[in-house]
């Protein structure tokens, strides 16, 4: 870790391919305090009492409930069903991050371990704000054009640009 660097072993990874990810400063600071204290072949993860933390679902469905992030409910069989946020939303989170970020897509593939284009644009979920960024960006863009010309040129008269409505458009 002292390197900055998570590696995934094949077989623990939910492709079942290894990686190597570089930390960023944030994650690196988090998981230093995760360690602090801790003798080097102890786990990451422990309880406070130092045991290891076995259910992992568990303990993120506590923690989570604690925090108001989500709630265990009964469903109408009497069965229990989790309502709130799910470890598996940090990584549609972090995809849509990476993308948003300017990561080129290709390497955020690889980070994230998706292995096809498909897979990957399912996580790349596109949001409201994004359409509005969307069109905040066109409309920055168009402003910055010399002219407002919409891709003609400057010699070309306003007579030409006109379209007839009455003739097809082929």
């Amino acid at each position: 870790m002292l390197n900055r660097t998570i590696t995934l072993d094949p077989g623990t990874t939910k492709n079942g391919e290894g990686r190597t990810i570089k930390m960023t400063q944030e994650v690196y600071a988090l998981l230093m305090e995760c360690v602090r204290g801790k003798a080097p072949d102890d786990l990451l993860f422990t309880r406070r009492n130092g045991k290891p933390v076995l259910d992992f679902r568990g303990a993120w469905y506590s923690l989570c409930q604690r925090s108001g992030l989500g709630k265990l409910t009964k469903t109408e069989d009497g069965r229990e069903k989790w309502e709130g946020l799910i470890f598996h939303d940090l990584r549609r989170s972090a995809v849509r991050n990476m993308v948003r970020r300017g990561v080129p897509e290709r390497v955020s593939m690889t980070i994230s371990g998706h292995k096809t284009r498909a897979v990957f644009d399912r996580y790349n979920i596109v949001s409201e704000s994004d359409l509005v960024e969307a069109a905040r960006k066109i409309e920055a863009g168009r402003e910055t054009e010399v002219g407002h010309s919409f891709g003609h040129s400057d010699a070309e008269s306003h007579e030409n640009r006109v379209i007839n409505m009455e003739q097809p458009l082929v």
